[in-house]
């Protein structure tokens, strides 16, 4: 009976997957936190032999955008081929779901007869829908698989990592005194060391790219296999990792076709070629759909390059920045391979709040006190300043490292509003529902997704919201009239941005208004009623901030208010710095954690405890208890 069993299993998988075999390998080779400083990009000081060759015999991509300058939400926009802002999936640890009908790209694989392998990192900010992977896992690998079975395999390298570029002590190799310093960085031992490991660490993840495309030459594969190397999003130093412009969104991609899969091959795909063609990490997972064979669903927001169901090149791609860690922010980018545009619509936060994790890299201590000292030029202070400029313009061809804002340039006027009109019609395509305040996207998808959400307009008047948005961060004071206005309508989101739009202008727009705030504090929205305290704490009169501190007070405490709430209160009051100190002793006796999405937001509180009461000592069994993840640990 054991042996009959075993015969029909074997013939149900052969007739369920006979076509399995005229199907291609597929091997991605991916690293971490880098982007194209390599040999085959042009970059005379990379020692990068291993993807140097495969570029020579494949193709490489110039213009490719990571949709996100961070791995976790980056990796969520290729699992999916969706922007995370339109899953919910953009803030850091986010881990919301996907709707029913939705899966993640192994799943098509798997249902076509592919045996899928991940080795080993996933740090998605969704959770995975039923079984995603064959193997995932430090020992996953296509040699496992049944004989005969196609194969979809993952090995990533986390040599390049930031983590790895600040390690000491580190045996150095390429020469500090021959890094090129980008303009926003300032010339120092440290940053050039940081700078030089940085490139010894690309070479070792191009070694390992090596072993990988060695092991395919050695198992007699070469022929079969389709091999994609790309990185995350640029690279793990301070001003490209976490920051939406070229310099941290954009990555390098090289693929190699072999003579048997050509037809399946970009359509401009030539041996050493270099296509111009802007490509997205959205477009991964169509990408691959079409390469076996398979129609990308219509919820797909990228688009395929390769395969029969390619597309034709897109005019613009886009990047997103929302929370990182327990630093909020909103930023939008879009280029069209020349111009980079970026929509600052936290303009009150500067690019390098302070992420702890940030701070470990010898660059950014030094760099930041360079500025402090007021030693830094206008270049190397952008990074620095509050407020950020609402709109940002930059040519890629006489300004690489981005530091002259041409945003009000009249000569670039017409660029500016194509790329602006670009970015707000992808932004409505998408539903962006990251413009609600996290805890309220939460709240309005429980039992549903933040997806299905963002497509019920009687849930999500996103229109709306966005033009909130847009007159709450463009800073014109002018537009205080229509703030008002906005902060009775029935929207809570738009009250939100609203009241922020006050809070953004500070000072008269403020001081005029003190009686509407104060009336903002008993709104039925706490993120309403956190972003008046912030105002009236910051700009009002004593009486109005002990409004304001017993508003942050009341809201504060994780226990009682959940995480996402509370992380909001305790950043206003890490904002308004002495004037909260009445609060100092309430903070540091509360509890450290609360009702949150997940356990992976543990650390988020108490970080924010200890910045406000330095010497604030975390829960570290409350930090390390619930909800970690083994892949977790690199961003």
């Amino acid at each position: 009976m054991k042996t009959l069993i075993t015969f029909l299993a074997l013939a149900a998988f052969s007739s369920g997957h006979s076509f399995a075999a005229d199907k291609p390998n597929i091997l991605w080779i991916t690293s971490e936190d880098h982007g194209p400083q390599m040999g085959c990009y042009g970059d005379a000081l990379a020692r990068t032999p291993n993807v140097d060759a495969l570029a020579a015999k494949g193709m490489l991509f110039n213009r490719v955008w990571s949709v996100a300058p961070v791995c976790a939400p980056a990796r969520t926009s290729i699992i999916t081929g969706v922007y995370p802002s339109s899953t919910g999936g953009l803030h850091m640890r986010s881990m919301v779901s996907l709707p029913k009908e939705m899966k993640m790209y192994p799943q098509f694989l798997r249902d076509v007869g592919y045996y899928c392998t991940n080795n080993s990192k996933t740090d998605y900010n969704l959770r995975e829908p039923g079984k995603v992977w064959d193997e995932c896992s430090g020992n996953a690998h296509w040699k496992k698989r049944p004989e005969g079975q196609p194969f979809f395999a993952i090995f990533n390298s986390t040599k390049s990592h930031e983590s790895q570029i600040r390690t000491r002590p580190h045996q150095q190799i390429t020469d500090p005194s021959k890094i090129r310093v980008p303009a926003y960085h300032p010339d120092t031992p440290e940053v050039r060391e940081d700078w030089a490991q940085y490139y010894d660490k690309v070479s070792e993840v191009d070694a390992d790219a090596g072993k990988m495309l060695k092991e395919i030459e050695l198992a007699g594969l070469a022929a079969d296999t389709i091999i994609f190397y790309y990185a995350d999003h640029g690279s793990g130093m301070p001003r490209s990792k976490r920051w939406p412009c070229n310099s941290g969104l954009q990555v390098p991609m090289v693929v190699f076709f072999p003579e048997k899969w050509k037809h399946l091959a970009p359509k401009e795909y030539t041996t050493g070629g270099k296509s111009d063609r802007l490509v997205s990490f959205v477009d991964l997972a169509p990408t691959l759909l079409s390469i076996v064979g398979v129609k990308p669903p219509e919820w797909m927001q990228g688009h395929a390059f390769a395969g029969p169901h390619q597309s034709e090149a897109q005019p613009f791609i886009h990047g997103e920045r929302g929370r990182m860690d327990e630093r909020m922010d909103l930023v939008r980018s879009t280029t069209d391979g020349r111009y980079v545009y970026l929509r600052n619509y936290f303009p009150h936060v500067s690019q390098a709040q302070r992420v702890a994790y940030q701070f470990a890299t010898p660059t950014t201590r030094v760099w930041y006190q360079l500025f402090s000292e007021g030693k830094t030029n206008d270049a190397q202070s952008i990074f620095w300043r509050v407020p950020k400029a609402p709109e940002e313009l930059y040519d890629l061809q006489t300004d690489r490292d981005e530091v002259k804002n041409l945003a009000n340039s009249a000569e670039h006027r017409a660029v500016l509003e194509k790329l602006r009109n670009a970015q707000r019609e992808h932004l409505l395509k998408v539903k962006d529902i990251c413009f609600l305040p996290e805890s309220e996207l939460h709240a309005r998808s429980a039992g549903s997704t933040p997806y299905e959400i963002a497509h019920d307009p009687a849930k999500f008047p996103f229109a709306k919201i966005l033009d909130a948005a847009d007159i709450a961060s463009n800073l014109d004071p002018a537009a205080v009239p229509k703030l008002i206005e906005l902060m009775s309508d029935s929207e809570s989101a738009v009250r939100w941005w609203a009241t922020l739009g006050l809070l953004m202008r500070g000072g008269e727009a403020v001081t005029k208004n003190v009686s509407l705030l104060e009336k903002a504090l008993g709104d039925s929205l706490p993120a309403v009623r956190i972003a008046a305290a912030q105002a009236l704490g910051a700009f009002g009169d004593d009486a109005a901030l002990g409004k304001a501190l017993s508003t942050l007070g009341e809201l504060a405490p994780p226990e009682k208010n959940g995480v996402l709430v509370s992380m909001s209160a305790l950043s206003a009051i890490e904002a308004l710095g002495p004037k909260a100190a009445p609060l100092y002793p309430a903070i540091i006796a509360m509890k450290q954690n609360g009702p949150s999405p997940d356990g992976r937001y543990n650390e988020y509180v108490p970080r924010l405890m200890a910045n406000i009461v330095p010497g604030t000592k975390p829960d570290e069994d409350k930090i390390k208890g619930k909800g970690k993840k083994k892949n977790k640990a690199q961003q």
